[in-house]
């Protein structure tokens, strides 16, 4: 528990910091948050290890604890990508979840898992990663929205200049989902591979969402390719292939363990 504790103290120190620069305009020069945000990404990575450690079975990847790991992924991709000097401000709304997911998986989580052998591994890992990078991408298309939104009626708030220019921060949203396809793509790939019966582990509709979401992120890529699809559009296809992800993994798993109690 005191691993947690700390872990999500920093989390929410990392995101107190940020909001405090946002306000005072200086986002660009404050790089404080900066160590209180790797410390709780350590932390939060190492309290999945020790729980591994503890736990019988294979690596916990139930709901809980699937939804804490894409919360770390995200927090340390934003933790990463910050350093550079690049879209820091996404942290005031990752490491709180972040916390946010950590903490439920504390509380909730735990389960023995069966045991996976490597092949089977790779593709939940592959999975856990292209779920926390698209997360990403769809935190970025409702900052966009918000800009464009906030840019369109003139009001120029203080947060609105903690923002990248609109370019930049579309060019940043569409790099993060080329990332995520490619991922979800390796994840699709290692999934028709690997499982051997769809129907008998429950995973037909899981596949069939993933699928249609590929389809989604992938019409988006086409359409900023070919046709230069941008703002509203480009927001409204990000949220929609990001919500089929969602129902995909996180729904079925939710159905399955918590409400029918069964395993994937």
């Amino acid at each position: 528990m005191t691993i947690v504790l700390i872990a999500i103290a920093l989390y929410l120190v990392a995101a107190g910091l940020l909001v405090g620069a946002v306000a005072s305009d200086k986002l660009g020069s404050r790089r404080g948050w900066f160590w209180p945000a790797l410390g709780g990404v350590l932390l939060h990575g190492s309290y999945h290890l020790l729980v591994a450690w503890r736990t019988p079975g294979g690596p916990d990847m139930h709901f809980f604890a699937a939804l804490s790991l894409v919360g770390l992924g995200m927090a340390a991709m934003t933790t990463v990508v910050g350093a550079q000097g690049r879209m820091r401000g996404l942290g005031v709304l990752a490491f709180p979840l972040a916390a946010l997911l950590l903490f439920a998986y504390h509380c909730y989580g735990h389960e023995p898992s069966r045991g996976l052998d490597w092949r089977l591994q790779l593709h939940a890992w592959m999975a856990l990663l292209a779920y926390a990078t698209l997360a990403i991408a769809a935190l970025l298309a409702v900052m966009l929205w918000a800009q464009e939104r906030a840019l369109r009626r003139r009001e120029f708030h203080a947060w609105l200049r903690a923002l990248p220019p609109l370019t930049e921060l579309e060019d940043l949203l569409f790099r993060t989902i080329t990332v995520g396809f490619i991922l979800l793509t390796a994840t699709l790939l290692t999934g028709m591979l690997f499982v051997e019966n769809l129907f008998a582990q429950h995973l037909i509709h899981k596949t069939v969402l993933s699928v249609l979401s590929w389809l989604a992120f992938g019409a988006l890529l086409m359409g900023r390719w070919r046709y230069g699809w941008r703002g509203g559009k480009a927001v409204r296809w990000t949220l929609v292939a990001m919500a089929l992800l969602l129902l995909a993994f996180f729904g079925s798993k939710f159905v399955l363990e918590l409400v029918l109690e069964r395993t994937t």
